[in-house]
Order: C-alpha cells, then structure tokens, then sequence
C-alpha cells in the first residue's frame, strides 16, 4: 500500500531540545474516494454484524477492522443492516413468528436480514448510525473500501410504503401486496416475509435513489453490493447509477452474472456458475474441462472489463446449501488458492478464515467463533500475494490468464498470469487420486505457499497428491 507523509511541526517551542519533525502515516484510500485500479488486487470480505461477534454489533467489527487488514481485505462487504420487519417474519422452522404466542420464544426468531422495514434506520441490536459511521472511518483508515448490501427488489411487510405507497409494489387479483411470485407459474418463491417492489411504477425510481444517496451522504460508503439485482429493471440500475456517481465514485457489486447488468451500471457480478463448478469437481460430478470451458465462455459472453467475484462459500451458500467443508471436503483449501489466482476478486465469508465448520442460522442468532487455526495464516498469504503481484490482477485491467497444456488436463489445471513483466504460475491436482503428469515448464520456481525451491526439467514427470496445488512464482 501506498503511503502518504504528512509532516507536521510542533507550534510552541519550548527548548532547542524539542524541535522535532512528527510524521504521521495515513493510508491513502482514507485520504481518497473510490477508484476502479483499486479493484485490481483487492480482496473483499462479507460481514455478518448478527454473527460476527457474541454482541452482533458494528462496534464489535469495527475493532476487527486490523485483522482484516492483515487478510489483505480492500474491500469491506456490511450485509444488510436496517430493521427487520416482524409482520410476517419467517422462522428457522418455516413458521410466521406471528402465530407464535409466547413473548419469548418469539424474541429468539430475529428474521431475514433481507426483510426491510425501514431503509434509512439502523437495526437498534446492531448500534446506532453514528457506530456505524466510526465503522466506515475505521475502514478508511485502514486502506478499506465500505460497500453495503442494498435490496432493491423488495421490502418487509412493516415498510411504510405498503400502507402510504402500495402503488409500489405488485398486487394480485384482490388488490393485496403480494410477495415474490414465479412470473410464469404465479407461485410464490417462498420469500413470503417480503413484499414484491414494481419497477413499472416510475415514482419508485426516485424514491428508492433518495433512499441509497443517504447512505453515500450521511456515512461516506463507497458503494452497494444489490440483492438479486437482475430481478429489478435494469432501466433502474441505469436510472441511479449517474445519481450516485454526483456524490461520489462508487463500487456497485451485482449478485447476478447477467452480462446487460455489468454494461450498465455495474463494476463486478458474482461467479456463481464457476462457483458450482468448484462444487462439482470437489464431488467428482464435473472436472478440470469443465473448467476450462466456463474459462472460454467468459471470454465470448463478457467484455474485457467484466470480472466477478469467485468464492467458495457466503451467506446464502453457508445457510442453505452447507460449509465449504460439507462441499468440498479436502478440497477447500484448493479452492480457495484457486480463487485467489484465477481472474477476478476473491472473497472471504466472516468465518472462513477461522475454519468455522457449521452452517449458521439464518433467522436466529448463531455466532462465529474467532479461533485461528489452519486456514487464517493461509488467507493472510493468498492475500499478500494478490495485494502485491500484479500478476494476479483480476480487476478492469485484469493479468493475462493463459491456460497450460499437460498430459492429464481432465484431473490436472496449470496456467500462468502475467503483467508487468511478474509471472505466477497454478498447478493443481482437481482428484481424489495421485495424480502423474508431465508439465511443460521448466526451470526453477519459489514455491510461494510451502516454500523453497521447485525445479523442473522438460518433460518431467510430476506427482502431486490428491487436492495438491502449487503457486509457483518465476
């Protein structure tokens, strides 16, 4: 990270003795706004404030913000952080905590992040705006870009649009505010604690920018990361991308992969078919050609600019379809690596980087416990490398990624990534199975995650177990 000198000199003399220059060393992302180069080589990290901590609090992360630092986390994901609506709140058990009776037994079911009941408050459990205000400077001070989780598709049943507003929202036949329905079908998605917003109202273009521009003016974010974004009319995305930009530079993050998106008013979309793929291999459904075909794909569907965000778990993964671990087995340390040098920005879900083993509960308090063990000291050195090797720029500007013919490219994945004359090469064994292959690379390598040496001649013959994974820096 760049440094920025500031040298001040003390006003009030008192001796000769005590004439000396102060310098105070200040991050220059805290000195200014968003700029897309950033995203070359950052990390991002998805922050859960309910489960972060045992009080799920923002002053609670907010003293974390070091440590994150130390995974070489630029990028600084709040999941959603307004009230929940309690009308028609879901229960982990599939039940409306309306038709629960008992005071406290309902006080246990907290409900969907996702569920808004008031787009410019703070949850009251989480702290206040200011605490989240010292969050989003803290970060600042610490080279960090803040992003936070936007849902625009919908909001809880309690939002006063409902009652003052309905002309907002998708009704049935009655005349009712309907949740999220199956266009085709008319069957509900089962997100039946929310209420489904119309974007053919023109009214709610305003009305839903006035509500993201006060975030961007009351707490100096730097961009949102929005819920199910293809699910909303793109001429919206379209219409408060330029609103948002005349208050400052912005980083917009996209759960979707649609190409029309990322053309118009997106920075970066998530990897989700390349994340399933990593699913499949792990569980011996797909293999390294699959791959290498998603890998084509991009380069024919997307732009040069596009990039996305590859991952092996977050809030919805870890919920609802398992931990790495239940996925990936021993694979997931493989996984990772490969997120890390493969093109695009890698994330870490509050947890990872403490091996955290568990699916947290999505509509109840559940906490991650903070004890470092294999995989932090491993995300740190992933994050050093993709911090400072140009060569693994995964951004707008992304590293050359070429692809490495061997004589096993059904279980074996070798390429290299190169910018500015830096060179770092993947090697991976994608199997359950030792694997021997022969590798047309030769010479001699630091080996950047087990250290040493690794010198290879032509048509050698290589052995790497199960899962095996090299990072070879030239």
């Amino acid at each position: 990270m760049k440094k920025l000198i500031i040298t001040t000199f003390s006003l009030v003399l008192l001796t000769a003795a005590c004439k000396k220059e102060k310098t105070v060393e200040v991050d220059q992302l805290a000195m200014k706004e968003y700029a897309p180069e950033e995203m070359e080589n950052a990390v991002i990290y998805e922050a859960n404030i309910r489960q972060y901590s045992p009080e799920g609090t923002f002053e609670a992360l907010t003293k974390d913000i070091p440590e994150l630092k130390k995974l070489g986390v630029k990028v600084l994901w709040v999941m959603p952080i307004q009230p929940i609506s309690m009308k028609n709140r879901k229960t982990t058990d599939g039940r409306n905590v309306e038709d629960i009776t008992d005071p406290e037994e309902r006080k246990k079911h907290l409900g969907s992040y996702y569920s808004i009941a008031d787009y410019t408050a703070v949850h009251q459990d989480y702290g206040t705006i200011d605490d989240f205000k010292k969050l989003v400077e803290t970060a600042h001070e610490n080279g960090m870009y803040v992003i936070m989780d936007w849902v625009a598709n919908h909001t809880g049943f309690d939002h006063k649009w409902v009652t003052e507003h309905p002309e907002y929202y998708h009704k049935n036949a009655k005349g009712e505010v309907t949740d999220p329905l199956n266009p085709e079908t008319g069957e509900s998605w089962g997100w039946t604690d929310v209420a489904h917003l119309n974007y053919e109202e023109k009214a709610l273009f305003d009305a839903m920018a006035n509500e993201m521009l006060f975030w961007l003016k009351e707490t100096n974010i730097d961009g949102f990361r929005c819920d199910v974004a293809d699910n909303v009319k793109v001429e919206f995305w379209e219409y408060v991308y330029p609103k948002l930009k005349e208050v400052k530079p912005v980083f917009m993050l996209a759960e979707s992969e649609k190409d029309f998106l990322l053309k118009s008013a997106f920075d970066m979309g998530y990897g989700w078919e390349v994340h399933h793929i990593f699913n499949e291999i792990a569980n011996g459904k797909k293999s390294v050609k699959d791959f290498d075909a998603y890998m084509k794909k991009k380069d024919s569907v997307y732009q040069k600019e596009d990039f996305f965000m590859n991952f092996t778990s977050n809030h919805d993964e870890n919920s609802w379809n398992g931990t790495e671990y239940e996925r990936m087995g021993d694979a997931v340390e493989t996984f990772a690596a490969l997120t890390y040098v493969m093109p695009g920005m890698p994330l870490i879900y509050n947890g990872q980087e403490y091996d955290m083993n568990k699916r947290l509960k999505f509509f109840e308090k559940d906490t991650i416990m903070h004890n470092k063990g294999k995989m932090f000291p491993i995300y740190e050195k992933l994050g050093k490398l993709k911090n400072e090797n140009p060569a693994l720029n995964g951004g707008p500007k992304s590293a050359s990624y070429e692809r490495i013919q061997t004589s096993d490219d059904t279980n074996i994945l070798a390429f290299k990534r190169q910018k500015e004359g830096k060179k770092v090469y993947f090697v991976g064994n994608f199997s359950k199975m030792e694997k021997k292959f022969k590798l047309p690379l030769e010479g001699s390598f630091e080996n950047y995650m087990q250290g040493g040496k690794v010198s290879l001649a032509k048509e050698q013959e290589i052995s790497l177990k199960p899962w095996e994974y090299w990072i070879l820096i030239q």
